[in-house]
């Protein structure tokens, strides 16, 4: 009987310690137990599918810069709902956005900040085959704009036509939505408003020609940040080192793309297996000098940006009030 309650105690013995490890036989004091439970989640959330604007998030993620600053990171799509409404809401703490949304949504009463410029100068513009002879504002008289429905479309529209003798009654515009570019101005459109470093360089790797407008052409006040990275107040009142942990991490991801340009494109190629990997090192080349491009640091933000673009806005009737532009931005989080 004493030799059976022996090897009953020595039986409960082994039992109690296998309880105390984890399933990789680790102690739960074992320095070495994963620490992904430790991590800070955070859930950042883009503005559209998958493309180079957003390449720094995948480096960051991919390199392990995010773990690195004690965040576990969830790259998320925007869905129906939008990126501004999902951070407004508190389902993101980050998302991608640009400065005309958060201007309109800041004097809204919706208190989204944007904490970093993805691009320092705005790449966008009218494009349009060369074929349609559209050289300038003035050549937009008689043909088709194929837009997505914003009102600012009509002001911009206006703006440089009205700069450039045009008439701005003579231009059709159509809502194409989210209509390929490249069949719509073979079917429905002349020209369109595009981002030059997908788009264009997308015509490039197609040997289709493009008369490109920047807007940068004909207003400073357009030149605006777009995109920008993101968040709200509360995010930033609430969890001020979870915001400088990201930018941290954020930053080196894109640093790292515009020293490595292939190596970045590799990365997004990699995590997004559906993108042209052709378009996206095409793309990841022309963008790696306009990251930064003439500021200081990458993701510098400037306060006369802001003033000039709400001051635009407010005078095309696209706001019904003045912006507090010290509010709408910070670089207060952004490396040192």
């Amino acid at each position: 009987m004493k030799r059976l309650f022996a090897i009953l105690i020595i039986v409960l013995f082994i039992m109690t310690a296998c309880g105390n490890n984890d399933t990789n036989g680790k102690t739960s004091d074992d320095p070495t137990t994963d620490k992904k439970d430790e991590l800070t989640e955070v859930k950042v959330v883009l503005d559209w599918t998958p493309n180079t604007n957003h390449t720094g998030l995948y480096v960051a993620k991919e390199k392990g810069y995010f773990q690195e600053e004690g965040l576990d990171v969830e790259i998320m799509l925007p869905g129906e709902a939008g990126a501004d409404q999902l951070i407004a809401s508190g389902q993101a703490d980050f998302g991608i956005s640009n400065q005309e949304s958060i201007t309109e949504a800041r004097v809204q009463d919706i208190p989204l900040v944007s904490i970093a410029a993805i691009i320092q100068h705005n790449t966008s513009g009218f494009a349009a085959p060369v074929d349609k002879n559209i050289k300038s504002p003035k050549d937009f008289e008689g043909k088709t704009y194929g837009g997505w429905g914003s009102p600012v479309e009509e002001a911009v529209l206006s703006t440089l036509m009205k700069q450039d003798g045009g008439d701005m009654d003579k231009l059709n515009i159509v809502n194409i939505g989210t209509a390929d570019y490249f069949t719509a101005v073979k079917r429905d459109i002349d020209f369109a408003w595009i981002f030059y470093g997908w788009t264009g360089i997308e015509a490039e790797l197609r040997e289709e020609e493009l008369e490109m407008l920047y807007l940068t052409d004909f207003s400073d006040k357009l030149d605006y940040y777009t995109p920008v990275l993101a968040t709200s107040e509360e995010q930033i009142e609430k969890n001020p080192e979870t915001v400088e942990k990201f930018l941290s991490a954020v930053s080196k991801g894109y640093e790292f793309a515009i020293e490595n340009p292939e190596a970045a494109a590799n990365i997004l190629i990699d995590a997004v297996p559906d993108l042209d990997a052709e378009l996206v090192k095409a793309s990841q080349e022309w963008l790696k000098d306009k990251y930064q491009d003439d500021a200081d640091r990458w993701g510098e933000q400037k306060l006369e940006v802001w003033e000039n673009y709400a001051e635009w806005m407010l005078e095309n009737d696209l706001l019904d009030k003045e912006l507090d532009s010290e509010k709408a931005f910070t670089n207060e989080f952004l490396p040192k």
